[in-house]
């Protein structure tokens, strides 16, 4: 899939004369379950040396920087991104456009270990997933690099707004804030694995078998009943642990599917928006231009004449 990319909330950059370096200038806010640091860089930096105390969550929210990671190439990191950095994982950052007018800002949340564990082991014992041979686990390096979804976006802009506030209760709601972007950056890192990388799966992973079928018949109607006759799943059962899996409906990743392959076709030169909304799937163009704007932000026709 390529959905529009979900751009978090930035910080306002701090004044002048409250930054204590021009580099990875850090403003914590230390919690009782975690640590969330905020990083500014205001000039142009190559190799900056980092390390965080406990497994981090970082999220770009002005810029870019170029991340180096232990055992894997440089990659460009912008915003609508995150990058899970092991425990005690050093990283060497590069700055190549920071600048006083335009500072690059990025977010960390360091989760100590235990927080980690007692989330993990209460999903496991009360809400598994739908194979026994895959429980609930933050997934390794290969998918450590992840563009945000929706929903792990919103919940770092709460873990954010609760870190920040005065309120009495704050460590209290940020504890259960914390515990809903654990889940959200799991379900974010199982759709990387499934939905991403699904042709791997067939024969051990149930899910992998219905994104592969969707993703063969995405122009054809399709039914929960059939996707759970797949899964070997009631109706209900397959609706509820494809949501808690996932953080989507199977209906909501269909058309996330269809409105994926909409845009491709938008993009060749000689389509129209009412062909392209046949051969994507939709059967009705109001329907698909309310879907389109609803999920990409404007319409098929504005998208196009961008992108053509």
């Amino acid at each position: 899939m390529n959905p529009r990319v979900h751009l978090p909330t930035a910080v306002a950059p701090l004044p002048p004369h409250q930054l204590q370096s021009l580099v990875e200038n850090r403003t914590v806010f230390a919690l009782d379950s975690y640590e969330l640091n905020i990083f500014e860089t205001h000039q142009k930096a190559h190799r900056v040396p980092l390390r965080l105390d406990g497994l981090a969550l970082t999220t770009m929210l002005r810029g870019k920087k170029v991340m180096h990671l232990p055992g894997r190439p440089a990659f460009d990191y912008f915003p609508g991104e995150s990058v899970v950095v092991g425990e005690d994982e050093r990283m060497e950052i590069d700055f190549p456009d920071a600048c006083a007018c335009q500072p690059t800002q990025c977010l960390a949340v360091a989760i100590a270990p235990d927080t980690i564990r007692h989330t993990v082991e209460l999903l496991n014992e009360r809400y598994p997933r739908a194979e026994a041979h895959t429980p609930w686990a933050l997934a390794g390096p290969e998918h450590a690099h992840l563009t945000n979804t929706p929903e792990l976006t919103g919940t770092l802009e709460r873990l954010v707004a609760v870190s920040r506030t005065t309120d009495a209760a704050k460590d209290v709601l940020a504890s259960f804030t914390l515990q809903e972007l654990l889940v959200r950056l799991m379900q974010t890192q199982a759709r990387e694995l499934i939905f991403h990388d699904y042709a791997r799966h067939l024969t051990t992973h149930r899910f992998a078998a219905v994104v592969d079928y969707i993703k063969r018949h995405l122009t054809e109607n399709l039914s929960v009943e059939k996707l759970s006759a797949l899964a070997c799943m009631s109706k209900a059962t397959f609706f509820r642990v494809f949501k808690r899996e996932f953080g989507l409906t199977p209906v909501e990743y269909i058309i996330r599917e269809r409105l994926a392959e909409a845009k491709r076709l938008l993009r060749q030169p000689l389509a129209n928006v009412a062909d392209v909304c046949l051969r994507a799937g939709f059967n009705n163009l109001s329907h698909f231009q309310a879907l389109f704007k609803k999920y990409e932000g404007l319409t098929p026709g504005a998208y196009k004449k961008l992108t053509v």
